[in-house]
């Protein structure tokens, strides 16, 4: 039954898929303008000498208020609709960038540089979750298979741009310098808001005026335990990628900035593309087309292997630059691919009238990895050097393969017969 409903769903609405092209759009041009900030931000304040501590601090605001954008973002996009959310971000971004843009010289010191980095991820994590919450509109209902790919090439894109995103922060600042670099990013958001704002029409989803602020907090246990085996998985990321890798680059290996920028840049986009190829060759057991809780813990416990080797070594002595550049391209595919498999999990363990507070939780907990790997990964590299933020992300990928254990070992297979989504509450977000 639930093949043949998905099989004779309905299209998506044509003002859905319309609306759907531009917020994706949307998000493409704000997620180029987050990775060019990173890097403007990372390498102008690294090299007026502040310490990879002190670097790392410039973005715990904008990691605390992604969890905070999360938490009550999801709750926002129910009760008021993706629109509002998307405008909101993306007029966030134009101020983030402007204020930095545009103040004296004497004002850019860390606690303004802060406050703005907190705006950044107020406003990127806003117009995420709006994008990535309108694909159920464009997906008919029931189809898991069509739902797994549609995640993952949105997931992916994001991603490579991102990674574009950092090659331009770093061209921008050698070439223009800081604050010409943050008006360019903030002029180039503020066109996109006008431009989108001209030609939506309608709403992206129904809002739902009785949705509560309560509703966020999951209770449903496989909602929680990925929550919590996400928040371990970008922990070990970002724990060595954010500060300790690219100072590690500059100072160590002796790269410029536009190199390291470079580098970076093509990682992360090469990551996003096998998030996008990910279903495939991410695949579930007995023939099944979609990833299970067990596809999440054995690709895990396969990424642990990988910052440890590296780890290993380069205390052995090895080619630094051989060891980080293969040790990292093998450490992003299968991170790439255990990301894919988480972004299309929530969605699968979410109820479709609570997905959209589900999925605000479940980024809530991204956002805290995050966090936690910003902060340790300037603090540890100062104590420890890049090894010790390596033995760190090897840990914290056990942890979360262990976590994974308790995942739902089959995901659901909706049997009941396809909808017209532009009826249905606001959908969830992926």
């Amino acid at each position: 039954m639930g093949g043949a409903a998905a099989t004779t769903a309905p299209p998506p609405h044509r003002a859905d898929l319309r609306n759907y092209i531009l917020v994706t759009a949307a998000y493409w041009v704000e997620t180029l303008a987050d990775g060019a900030t990173r890097m403007l931000v990372l390498f102008y304040f690294y090299e007026l000498g502040y310490s990879a501590f002190t670097v790392a601090s410039l973005f715990i605001f904008y990691e605390v208020f992604g969890i905070v954008t999360n938490l009550v973002g999801g709750w926002l996009a129910a009760r008021f609709g993706l629109r509002t959310t998307l405008f909101m971000g993306l007029g966030t971004q134009v101020f983030a960038t402007a204020m930095v843009g545009l103040c004296p010289a004497a004002w850019l010191v860390i606690p303004y540089v802060m406050v703005s980095q907190a705006f950044s991820g107020i406003a990127k994590d806003l117009t995420k979750m709006s994008s990535k919450s309108a694909v159920k509109l464009v997906v008919p209902e029931g189809d898991e298979g069509s739902l797994y790919r549609w995640v993952a090439v949105l997931t992916g894109s994001k991603n490579a741009l991102k990674g574009v995103g950092f090659f331009l922060g770093a061209a921008m600042l050698t070439v223009m310098g800081f604050q010409t670099s943050m008006l360019v990013l903030a002029g180039s958001v503020l066109t996109t808001l006008v431009v989108v704002k001209a030609m939506m029409h309608g709403h992206l989803g129904k809002p739902d005026a009785k949705a509560k602020f309560k509703q966020m907090f999951s209770n449903n246990r496989a909602v929680n335990v990925l929550a919590a085996a996400r928040i371990f998985l970008f922990a070990s990321r970002d724990v060595w990628f954010v500060v300790g890798l690219p100072v590690y680059l500059e100072t160590v290996l002796g790269w410029s900035f536009l190199a390291s920028g470079g580098f970076l840049a093509i990682w992360v986009i090469g990551y996003g593309g096998v998030q996008a190829m990910a279903p495939r060759f991410i695949r579930g057991r007995e023939g099944r087309s979609e990833p299970e809780g067990r596809t999440a813990t054995w690709l895990a416990f396969v990424l642990a292997a990988f910052p440890a080797a590296i780890a290993i070594g380069l205390t052995a002595g090895l080619d630094p630059t051989v060891v980080i550049v293969v040790g990292l391209i093998l450490f992003g595919i299968i991170f790439a691919a255990n990301s894919a498999v988480h972004s299309y999990l929530i969605l699968a363990y979410s109820d479709g009238d609570k997905a959209t507070m589900n999925v605000g939780f479940y980024y809530m907990a991204n956002a805290g990895g995050r966090l936690l790997g910003t902060v340790l990964s300037g603090l540890l590299y100062q104590l420890g050097g890049l090894e010790a933020c390596l033995w760190t992300s090897a840990g914290f990928v056990l942890a979360a393969a262990f976590l994974s254990l308790w995942l739902p070992s089959k995901t659901p297979s909706p049997s009941a017969p396809a909808t017209d989504r532009s009826k249905e509450p606001l959908p969830g977000a992926v």
